[in-house]
This record gives structure tokens, C-alpha cells and sequence, in this order.
């Protein structure tokens, strides 16, 4: 029987080229009986990893490779054949891809700038992705470990005796020769059935006999099927920007569909006269171990100042902070910060708690503010070293959720910081580990519904208005359930390339915030790239990628909220009144409980949403841990999961608290019985099953992934197994694991909503007790959360902080907080709307501003403009947008700049003697000129002009809606502030409009929406007919009639 193992497989990792997933070409070689299989993506392992253990997991051995693009253009083939060799791919790899950096900039470190083809790089010469380009000298100083093959038609040798150049070819050769030798080199022979395939065929055995080389038989694998190829030209086309007509004539595309993944007797046939090459495919894989376990290499070297070991420099860490964060110290604190160090210790995972805690430490030291969260806030070591915020002990949370003796995953400790100044610490760990041992983690990008259908409409040649109106059809954002939706609608090949294209990726991106930090250089471990932004390095992992790899990530996250919150109290300290420790304040604050209860959260974190807003008067929120299910609760996945409901109901009193045994109320009593947390599942399976804590979490993250009906039923067995040796009968023991498997899709780790929960929480009371820096900072830091500035401003307005029109002689460049004076002469704050919220005014305008400023303020426009020299539609917008109302009418500033010279290099600013009286600018209009330059009325909101014409009709405002007794026919207007239609909410569509009394939240159901979509979806301004829907104080209007306001 024929045996054969392909070396040379690309999968969709060779990224707009290759069609198939890892997974699914090693599922295709397992069917068709190879031996192995090599992955050899083009100047990539991105795809290594899942093909490495997809390729584990259905016994097929596996080799690591990559077609590497050398500087002339053509391709070369590599193999790692050692563990070594494959630490030199890597290296080769990161060379090819950072060749603009070695060679631009100077390294720190030249020795380790060579190794790594890493730099030190600053943002003048950083030149960002580039095209991969592998030198021959770095090609020859890292070729150890690895087995080269000659390559494709793309491949020096083949491309010259294709073109006739045969002395050509000889002498590419004979370079691969002098370089790796005859028994690391092979000559690669291909055939697809081309019409110069049989005569290449002959030129490269003669050469591999002149020279006395071993030749090996590949087929150049780009899919896994032969039904995959028109999605490969599709996605060559859409590389070149090139409908596939135009790529098929630029010849671009493959001549036939012959490079799916071949059977051996495929491979007979093809090489029936070179059964060698047939052999030595199998010589060569069986040469070819490599590991992709880097567990040991997880962790770098971390110098404590006092030299002594990390573990007792953590423990001198954790006890000196005792007395502070437990002036009351008690034994169970003393017991369980032993229990953590102990696993800790066992763990070997000292090193990296203090290279968080050194991050950490750099972040507060140049006051940028940050917080722990997700599972690292269930570690009191984590608290005492003041990665995360949250006690433990006093909220009950379980360490096992996070880290156990008897767990095989590696932890994860996520940290936010404030976004603007995040940069700085990804610089920090740069600089202290070295840009040749820490990177981003990258994010595999894959193509989603609507990017799919616009780059395949256009290599199909699809009229771009066409694509539109199928767009418009679409509610999902999977490429597959697409086609599924435009069955019938849509052209079929579109509709089969949606379907094939699902999970393909369109490109790599850089990880929201993971780096990794190792001990070994990074890019022996795996290949990195330059990222986008200068000073940046990405690697080809992403995060799934590097867990299954043994390594650990550290995720570095943006979160604009504590900008906010940073923001918020430099402005108080700025005005004097000095700045609240908010580590400080109590949790307990009744009206703080109030505003959650009434739904007064805009602004607030976690809590501000359309659906938070309806929970909160329903869940009423009374304590600190309240808040934590609030924003474990309202999320897709409890909602979905049935748990929303049951838990509402017991807390009304609407129905009893039960449990399926008593052995759970311990466990779920917090919750009235309801499964919510993660770490409740975990307690459930050690109470109820006698799982250690460690294998009760594998368990959680085995129910949460889609399982076989096979692996399903031995989870279940191990479980009432164990349920039944606790005494529990076999009824409730299936009964409580189909609650388990049930949450499992949903649950929440508890810890994170609390760490979530305590940033909520100050939010809130910045805004109850500090609402004008609040606002301000909150203005400052958008784009974020839910709502867009006018929101925000309605919002201040109504608790009392007025917001002044941009001014050309006060603003500045953000918002800003003025002092006012009252009718009664009492003093307050308002905000100063800054100039960067006016369209088209950029920052190097506002630069020259302020320094003219600095000489003066501005007489009037004539002065302004004459000094600014700013064009005409510069001045244009700011006077539009109120900027200039010191100067006069704004209409009348319109007519007399239409008269100012401004060209650059007149000497005088000219304006008509005659001054023309025009009737002034309607308040209306001017509110309207504000909105379309600024998004946002400072003084006033847009349907105030409205209100007397909407009051004789009979439509209410949105607080007067808020009032009426539920199932009351109503008609309301506003502006439209939020468009939600969620995939979970089963076509429901949920909108906000706002008028000047606040949001009034709509709903929408799918007949309606079918029949109004274009007004739903189109017009600004509404009014709407519907019924009024009230559950306790949260009230919604069911929509049923639509129509524009204007």
C-alpha cells in the first residue's frame, strides 16, 4: 500500500491565500491516510499552534515549517527538524519581517538585534508592517535544525528553469547546496497537471543529479478539498484588489483546482517514475520533532532589590501590607494567605505576581491609575500587593477560581489603565525586559458578515448597491448564518463563498492589551512582527495560541472609565477643594442606591445601558454586592440561560427560594438558589460531587464548550458518580448537573463583576457628589460607553451643571469647568464646551489660537481673523458653532466675513464700511448649526423647539410618557440616541430617544420593525405611537406606529 506525507500545506494562515483551517486539513489527512502532515503558512506559525495540537489530538504526526520569502522575491521551503531548528525558523521568520528595523535602526543590544532581528526603534524611522524580506546572510547564519526543500514554482530554482535560464537555476542551486548541505537539502518536485509541469519535472531531477541531491515529492496544498478553490481565487483576488476577471487575466490565479490536499495513489500517479521522491517524504517527516510546549521558558528573570530569592521577597511583600489593608488581623486572613503562598510556591509562579506587581507599582508611581480584575480578584496575594481592589474575605470569593494545587491552566490576571496614558506602560515593560522578550499578543481578525459580503461582492463584480440592499437583510454577524439568511436572495456563489469564508481571517491585528514576557527571546519561542503603532511589537500567537503553548499572558487593558475617574479628580484638586481618596469612601452610601434604583446611571460604569437602566428599579439594588449581580445578570448569556427571570422573581417575593438539595445553600443562598457566578459552580461540584476545586473548574470550562454526546456522558458519569458516594440520588445528582451545564454557557466569575462592581460604584458617587468635574472629564474622555455627548450633556443639565458654548477667547482645547455666578450671587461650576468638538477645526489650528491668545484676547472677528489667518471655512464653522458669539449675530458674522480678505499673504484684512442689517439667526436654526458641527446643543436640547407644536398635538414628552399607567396608548418624540438589535433578543428591536426630559426607552417587535425599518433606521427625529409597558419603575413604550418629526 502507497504511503505519502505532505511537506508543503498551506492553511488560511498564508493569509488571503490559503483557504482551509489547520484543523480542517489535518481532519482531511487523517481521512485520506497520510503519514503527516507539515504546515508551511508563507513567512508564518501563526496557525501552528492549532494545527500542533488538532494534529495531537487525531494522532497524526506533525511537522513545523514555513515557506520562507527571501529578498529577491522567490521562496524557499524550511523544516524544523530540531527543536533547535525550529527556535531558528522563528528567528528567520521575525528577520524577514523586521528587515526594515535591523536595518534603520540601531539596537541596544546589536548582538541580540542580530539573534532576534529586533531593534530598538523610535518613531521617526519606525516604518511599521513591511512586506517579509529574508536576507541570504541571515538565512545562513540560522539554518542549523533545519531541512530545506528547493520550493515551488516561486522557488529560485524552479522560477529560473521555467524561465530557460538554466545556468541560472544551477547556481540557485548550487547556493542552496553550499549552504545547507546534502543531507539538509532536497529538491522539490510538484506537478498539477500544467502543461510545463512534466518538462520542469525533468529539469529538476537532472539538476538534483548533477549535483547529487535527494529529491521529495509535494503538492503544494492550499485547501483541504477540491470544493475550497474558488474561494482560493476569490481571496487572491481580494489580496490583489482585483475583481477575479482582472486577477484570472493578470494571471494570478491557479491554472486548475488541483491543490487541494492529495491521497498517496494520487501522489503514485503523479510520480510514478520517481518513487523516491515518494519515500523520502516519509524519511524526511520521521527526521522532523519538535515540541510546542514553552512552559518553562512562561516566565522571565525578575531581579529582587535585596537579591533575595522571589518567592520570600512575595512573602516579605504580602506581610508588610497586612497591618494596612487588615488593621483587624484575624486568623482567617493569616490561614488563607498561607494557602495562596503554598500553591504559589508549588506553582513556581513567585516570578510572575511580582512581575505584575512591579507593573502595577510603575503604573501608580507616575499616578496613572489602574485596577485588577476578572479571576485574579479571588487572590488575597493579589490584594495585598494591590493588583486588584477588591477584599476576598469580605466578599467571599474563592482563590480556587483563580489558581489551585490541583489545576493544570495557567492563571490570568488582567489589569486596566487608564487609556490615555496606558502607553506608557507597555513602554515600561518594554524597556525592562527588552523588545527581545516581551510583544503583544496578536488577534486573529476573521472576516465577518458584512466584510465578507463587501469584498467578495466586489471581486464578483456585484453592483455596489446591490451589496447594500443584501446588507440590509442581515442580522447576524457570522459569514455562515449570512448565507443561510440570503438562501434563495442572494447569487448562489456568493452565497457559497459566505459560507466557506466563515472563520477565514482577513488579517492579524495587535491584542486589546496581552503581552507576553518570557525568560528565552520571544522570537525563538515564536516569530514577531512590527505592529502599526511605532515602539510596538506584535507576535504571531494569539491569546488562545499562547495558553495552549504553556506560556502566559499579561493583559495590559485600556479602560477610558478610569481616565475618567484620574481626570476627575486632578480637576478637583486643580480647583481647590482637594482631591477624595476613593479607596476610602464608603460602600454603603444610601444615595448612591438611590440613583442606582431609579435608574440614574448615564455616565456611570457598567450600569448606564438601556438594559441596566430598565433592571435596576426592577432588581433594586440595596448593598455593594447588589450592584455585583447587576452587572453579572444583565448580560446574553444569563438571559438567554433562563437565569434572569427565576432570580428577579425571588427577590420580589414572588416566588419561594429553593434548592435542588440542601447541600446547595451554602453555595447558591447569596444568589436565592439562582446559579450566577462561575465560582458557584465550582462550589456546587465540590459540595454536591466531592470534585477537588481545581478539577471542578476544568469541569465549568469543559460544560462551556461545545462537547461531544461522548464526552458529555463521562463528565456527567464522573459527576453523579461522585454525587452518589456523597449521599445524593442519582434524580438529583442529573438534575444538578443539567443545572451546571446549563450555567456554564453564561456564568460570570464573581470576582470581576466586584472589581467591575467597585468601579460602578465610584463612578456613581463622583457624579452624586462632584457632578461638574464628573461631567467634564467624562466629556473629555469620550468616544465611550453607551451614549453619545449629547446624551452626556442632557444628562448634566438635569443634575444642575449648565455647559457654556465654545468661545474663541475661553475655551480651550477639552472641556473645561468655569466659576458662575446665580441670580443670588451664590458661585458654582460650569462646563466650558472645548473647541476640538467642532468639526474640522484640527489640533494644529487650536495651537496657533492659544498662542495669539497669549498676546491678547480677540477684539472682534476682523482681529481674529487677522491674526489667526486661519481659511475661511476654519472661521466659518466656529462661527456657526457659537465660537464667535462675543463678536456678535452669528449671521451677521457670516455676512461680514464673507467681506474679510484672508488670503494668506495680504498685508491688511479688509471689511465693508457699510454694515447690512439682517434679521437674526432663529433659535432653531442656530441649535440646528450646533448639532451638525458639534453633535450636541450646550444650552439646550434640540426638541425644546418643538415642545409648544408637539404639545397641541397630544404627544408627551418622554417624562410625562413615564407617568401614564401600563397598557395607556401614548405618542412620543425625540431624538434617537441608541439603536440595539442584539442577536439574542430574537429580532427585537430596542431604540432610545431623548427629548429634553430625559431617555425614554422604546421597543420594537419584528412585525413592526419589518413593516417600519426604513423610519426606524433612517430618520433622526421621531415620533412614535406605541403602548406604555411598566415593570415596577422601569417603563418602555411598545412601539407600533413610526413617523419622521420633520
Amino acid at each position: 500500500m502507497a504511503e505519502y506525507a505532505e511537506l508543503h500545506c498551506h492553511s488560511y494562515f498564508s493569509l488571503l491565500d490559503g483557504a482551509s483551517a489547520p484543523e480542517d486539513l489535518v481532519q482531511a489527512a487523517v481521512e485520506k491516510g497520510l503519514r503527516a502532515l507539515a504546515l508551511t503558512d508563507h513567512d508564518s506559525l501563526s496557525g501552528a499552534v492549532r494545527f500542533g495540537t488538532a494534529a495531537r489530538r487525531a494522532a497524526l504526526h506533525a511537522v513545523l515549517g514555513a515557506e520562507v520569502t527571501l529578498a529577491d522575491g522567490t521562496h524557499l521551503t524550511l523544516l524544523a527538524e530540531t527543536q533547535a531548528g525550529y527556535a531558528n525558523l522563528c528567528r528567520l521568520i521575525t528577520a524577514a519581517r523586521m528587515e526594515a528595523k535591523v536595518e534603520n535602526a540601531p539596537a541596544a543590544n546589536p548582538a541580540a538585534n542580530q539573534a532576534a532581528g529586533v531593534g530598538e526603534e523610535n518613531e521617526e524611522n519606525w516604518a511599521g508592517k513591511v512586506a517579509p524580506a529574508l536576507r541570504w546572510e541571515v538565512l545562513a547564519a540560522h539554518r542549523q535544525g533545519l531541512i530545506a526543500l528547493s520550493g515551488c514554482r516561486q522557488g529560485a530554482v524552479a522560477a529560473a528553469l521555467l524561465r530557460g535560464a538554466e545556468e541560472e537555476g544551477t547556481f540557485a542551486l548550487r547556493q542552496l547546496y553550499e549552504l545547507f548541505g546534502p543531507h539538509q537539502l532536497f529538491v522539490e518536485l510538484q506537478h498539477h497537471d500544467l502543461p510545463t509541469d512534466d518538462r520542469l519535472v525533468r529539469k529538476l531531477l537532472r539538476a538534483a543529479r548533477t549535483m547529487g541531491l535527494p529529491v521529495v515529492a509535494t503538492h503544494n496544498v492550499h485547501y483541504a478539498t477540491h470544493e475550497q478553490s474558488r474561494l482560493r481565487d476569490a481571496l487572491i483576488a481580494v489580496r490583489h484588489r482585483e475583481t477575479l476577471d482582472a486577477a484570472q487575466r493578470a494571471g494570478r490565479l491557479p491554472y486548475n483546482n488541483s491543490y487541494a490536499l492529495p491521497t498517496a495513489a494520487e501522489m503514485v500517479r503523479r510520480f510514478a517514475q520517481q518513487p523516491e521522491a515518494l519515500h523520502n517524504t516519509l524519511a524526511i517527516a520521521e527526521r522532523c520533532h519538535t515540541s510546542l510546549d514553552f512552559s518553562q521558558q512562561r516566565l522571565p528573570e525578575f531581579a529582587t532589590p535585596d537579591g533575595s530569592p522571589t518567592f520570600h521577597f512575595l512573602y516579605q511583600l504580602c506581610h508588610a501590607r497586612l497591618p494596612e489593608c487588615y488593621p483587624d488581623l484575624r486568623p482567617v486572613v493569616l490561614n488563607q494567605l498561607a494557602h495562596e503562598l503554598d500553591i504559589i510556591e508549588g506553582a513556581n509562579l513567585a516570578t510572575y505576581f511580582l512581575v505584575v506587581w512591579d507593573i502595577v507599582r510603575f503604573a501608580r508611581g507616575q499616578g496613572v491609575r489602574c485596577q485588577g480584575r476578572g479571576s485574579a480578584a479571588n487572590s488575597i496575594v493579589a490584594y495585598l500587593l494591590g493588583i486588584t481592589s477588591i477584599d476576598p474575605l469580605a466578599h467571599h470569593l474563592l482563590f480556587e477560581r483563580f489558581l489551585s494545587s490541583d489545576k493544570f491552566t495557567m492563571p490570568d490576571i488582567d489589569i486596566d489603565f487608564a487609556a490615555d496614558r496606558r502607553e506608557e506602560v507597555i513602554q515600561y515593560v518594554y524597556r525592562k525586559y527588552g523588545h527581545s522578550h516581551a510583544a503583544m499578543v496578536c488577534n486573529v481578525v476573521t472576516y465577518q458578515a458584512r466584510s465578507a459580503m463587501r469584498d467578495l461582492g466586489k471581486v464578483l463584480e456585484l453592483p455596489e448597491p446591490s451589496v447594500e440592499l443584501l446588507l440590509g437583510r442581515l442580522d447576524t454577524h457570522s459569514p455562515r448564518e449570512a448565507a443561510a439568511q440570503l438562501e434563495g436572495v442572494a447569487p448562489p456563489h456568493l452565497v457559497t463563498l459566505l459560507r466557506q469564508i466563515d472563520g477565514c481571517p482577513r488579517h492579524l491585528s495587535i491584542h486589546s492589551g496581552g503581552m507576553l514576557i518570557t525568560r528565552s527571546p520571544l522570537a525563538e519561542i515564536v516569530p514577531l512582527e512590527p505592529a502599526t503603532m511605532p515602539g510596538r511589537f506584535v507576535c504571531q500567537w494569539d491569546k488562545d495560541s499562547v495558553e495552549d503553548a504553556g506560556l502566559i499572558k499579561i493583559d495590559l487593558l485600556a479602560l477610558r472609565t478610569l481616565g475618567v475617574i484620574s481626570e476627575t479628580l486632578a480637576l478637583l484638586s486643580a480647583a481647590g477643594g482637594g482631591s477624595p481618596d476613593l479607596g476610602k469612601i464608603p460602600l454603603d452610601d444610601p444615595q448612591i442606591y438611590q440613583m442606582l434604583q431609579a435608574g440614574d446611571t448615564i455616565g456611570a460604569f457598567q450600569v448606564e445601558s438601556r438594559a441596566q437602566q430598565q433592571m435596576l428599579p426592577r432588581l433594586k439594588p440595596a448593598r455593594f454586592e447588589d450592584i455585583a449581580v447587576e452587572v453579572a445578570i444583565v448580560r446574553p448569556g444569563p438571559i438567554q440561560g433562563g437565569a434572569v427571570h427565576p432570580y428577579l422573581r425571588r427577590r420580589m417575593g414572588e416566588e419561594p427560594v429553593a434548592y435542588l438539595h440542601p447541600c446547595l445553600k451554602p453555595v447558591l443562598a447569596e444568589t436565592l438558589g439562582v446559579l450566577l457566578f462561575q465560582e458557584q459552580a465550582i462550589r456546587v461540584a465540590v459540595e454536591a460531587a466531592g470534585f477537588k476545586p481545581g478539577e471542578a473548574d476544568l469541569l465549568r470550562r469543559a460544560l462551556s464548550r461545545n462537547r461531544s454526546q461522548e464526552a458529555m456522558a463521562a463528565l456527567r458519569e464522573r459527576f453523579v458518580r461522585g454525587a452518589q458516594e456523597k449521599g445524593i440520588e442519582v434524580l438529583v445528582a442529573e438534575a444538578i448537573f443539567q443545572q451546571l451545564a446549563g450555567f456554564a454557557g453564561y456564568g460570570f466569575c464573581k470576582s470581576h463583576a466586584a472589581s467591575f462592581a467597585l468601579i460602578a460604584y465610584q463612578t456613581l458617587w463622583l457624579k452624586r457628589y462632584h457632578a461638574a468635574a464628573f461631567y467634564c472629564a467624562l466629556l473629555n474622555q469620550q468616544p465611550m460607553g453607551f451614549y453619545p455627548p449629547e446624551v452626556l450633556l442632557g444628562d448634566a443639565r438635569r443634575h444642575g451643571v449648565d455647559a457654556l458654548p465654545p468661545d474663541v477667547n475661553h475655551s480651550r482645547w477639552r472641556y473645561t469647568l468655569e466659576t458662575i455666578g446665580d441670580a443670588e450671587g451664590k458661585q458654582g461650576w460650569a462646563l466650558r464646551t472645548g473647541l476640538q468638538t467642532i468639526a474640522e477645526l484640527g489640533e494644529s489650528a487650536w495651537q496657533t489660537l492659544a498662542a495669539e491668545r497669549e498676546n491678547g484676547m480677540f477684539r472682534d472677528l476682523a482681529d481674529f481673523c487677522r491674526r489667526t489667518r486661519f481659511e475661511q471655512d476654519v472661521v466659518r464653522n466656529l462661527i456657526r458653532a457659537g465660537a464667535c458669539d462675543a463678536f456678535g449675530d452669528r449671521r451677521q458674522l457670516l455676512w461680514q466675513l464673507g467681506d474679510l480678505d484672508l488670503r494668506p499673504n495680504a498685508f491688511d484684512l479688509v471689511h465693508a464700511e457699510d454694515r447690512v442689517e439682517l434679521p437674526l439667526l432663529a433659535p432653531v436654526e442656530q441649535t440646528a448649526w450646533e448639532y451638525e458641527l458639534m453633535g450636541a446643543a450646550p444650552a439646550r436640547q434640540m426638541m425644546v423647539h418643538y415642545r409648544p407644536q408637539l404639545r397641541a398635538a397630544g404627544v408627551l414628552s418622554g417624562w410625562q410618557v413615564k407617568q401614564m399607567p401600563p397598557g395607556r396608548r401614548v405618542r412620543s418624540a425625540g431624538f434617537v440616541v441608541v439603536r440595539q438589535r442584539p442577536a439574542t433578543a430574537k429580532g427585537i428591536l430596542f431604540m432610545s430617544l431623548e427629548d429634553e426630559s430625559g431617555l425614554l426607552d422604546l421597543v420594537v417587535k419584528p412585525p413592526v420593525y419589518a413593516r417600519l425599518r426604513d423610519v426606524l433606521r433612517g430618520q433622526p427625529l421621531l415620533i412614535v405611537e406605541g403602548v406604555v409597558q411598566r415593570s415596577g419603575r422601569a417603563v418602555s413604550l411598545l412601539v407600533q406606529h413610526a413617523q419622521p418629526l420633520l
